[in-house]
């Protein structure tokens, strides 16, 4: 008999521990110990119209500058608060509809405490805007990126003498240079900035930049290639469709456009790697028939032996393998044996 009101003690105290610590959880959350209906004046059957019809008038009535005395006005602030914060939860449908599935459960606090900050600390911020000054950020980048990888190549260009000489010789041919009589220290410092401004100009219009640092476009930019992202699949969708009518269905030959695709595909180049390839050394691809997968293959396992002599003939990659074989970046050195 003695155990058995011992262990009814036991759970009675058990109980009454959980209802203390669900009100203890549930104190912490939206309107405190009072229901944030009580507070505004209206019921859970209130439309949103209501809500905020109470709302405004309570919030009237309890406004700290309606009234005088430093006692009152310190009541009527945490009330005004108190308005404040039950007008936010229950104008909030989502807020609204997890306050009262708490009322109906007060029992699961693990939950009401999740959905209470999940929307109390979740940006305020729409997601889309979020995502457009990203994408805008990135494509600022990227454009002026570009413009300074190809003002680099340029810079360079006009320094090396062998491109300097060439752009010189080019000016003096269609008489861009200026051949006027040097007079004064200013004078000679305008001809040679405007020799300077000539010589870039020439090489500018007459070299042929590809790859990495060629001439920006603003179709690469990322916010234009999104906008015609839908363009550009049905394009391909189109192309895809006349590529296995034309060359898998009929059989019809290769063209040298399809050649030097398939040549791309087999040396897996991007369009920015196949562009920065010579023309002689395309026409050369097309002599050894690259788009012919078997002669591919065979021409690249020669490459890669070409690349292997080379390698084993240089002293830093002997270094290198040497390197290597005693461990590589797992080794253990103890300085010189």
């Amino acid at each position: 008999m003695a155990f058995q009101k011992n262990n009814r003690l036991l759970t009675l105290l058990c109980w009454v521990m959980c209802v203390y610590n669900v009100q203890a959880y549930i104190d912490g959350l939206y309107c405190g110990k009072e229901n944030c209906y009580d507070i505004l004046a209206v019921t859970r059957d209130s439309t949103k119209g209501e809500i905020t019809k109470g709302y405004r008038k309570l919030a009237r009535q309890w406004h700290p500058d309606k009234h005088k005395t430093e006692e009152a006005k310190k009541v009527a602030h945490e009330m005004f608060q108190k308005i404040g914060n039950a007008y936010e939860i229950l104008k909030d449908d989502a807020q609204r509809e997890d306050y009262n599935y708490m009322l109906d459960n007060p029992d699961e606090y693990y939950s009401h405490y999740f959905y209470y900050y999940q929307h109390r600390l979740a940006p305020k911020v729409d997601i889309r805007i979020v995502i457009a000054v990203t994408i805008t950020v990135v494509s600022i980048i990227q454009y002026f990126g570009a413009w300074n990888n190809y003002n680099s190549a340029i810079d360079y260009l006009c320094k090396d003498p062998k491109y300097r000489a060439r752009a010189i010789d080019t000016a003096v041919k269609e008489k861009l240079l200026n051949n006027a009589s040097n007079k004064g220290k200013s004078r000679r410092i305008k001809i040679k900035e405007d020799e300077e401004q000539v010589i870039r100009e020439v090489i500018e219009s007459n070299m042929d930049i590809r790859g990495g640092y060629q001439k920006p476009k603003y179709t690469d930019v990322l916010w234009i290639q999104l906008i015609f992202l839908p363009y550009y699949i049905v394009l391909y969708m189109i192309w895809w469709l006349k590529w296995t009518w034309k060359f898998t269905i009929m059989r019809t030959e290769y063209g040298e456009e399809e050649k030097y695709y398939l040549i791309k595909k087999y040396m897996k180049y991007g369009k920015t790697q196949w562009d920065a390839i010579e023309d002689y050394d395309k026409e050369n691809f097309l002599n050894l028939e690259l788009w012919k997968k078997e002669n591919f293959k065979e021409w690249k396992a020669q490459q890669d032996e070409e690349m292997k002599a080379k390698l084993a003939e240089s002293a830093r990659y002997k270094s290198y393998r040497r390197y290597m074989k005693k461990g590589g970046p797992g080794q253990i050195s103890f300085g010189p044996e």
